[in-house]
């Protein structure tokens, strides 16, 4: 026996907010359909995706840093009251 594990690899993401890696199946996708962040929970929708902790203190400090525009390679703020508005009712 080689001493290994066959335990399978789990895919980490990194948070736009706090900036911390974290499993990819604890964090929210997010992709951007006409000029505004979108929720992808199921992760099926296409295009580029970023991630988030689905808590509003992660998505706060993304939107403070600006970070989706950067993310998603766009130009100008992105709307992001549906995704604000999925959040909460998520940890509702």
């Amino acid at each position: 026996m080689s001493g290994r594990t066959h335990a399978r690899a789990c895919p980490e993401r990194t948070c736009l907010g706090c900036r911390e890696r974290a499993a990819k199946r604890d964090l929210l996708r997010i992709v951007v359909i006409e000029g505004e962040c979108a929720p992808d929970p199921r992760g099926t929708l296409p295009g580029r995706g970023a991630y988030v902790h689905p808590a509003s203190v992660c998505l706060d400090l993304a939107v403070r840093r600006r970070a989706f525009p950067r993310a998603f390679r766009v130009q100008g703020p992105l709307e992001t009251a549906d995704l604000r508005r999925f959040v909460e009712q998520r940890t509702l």
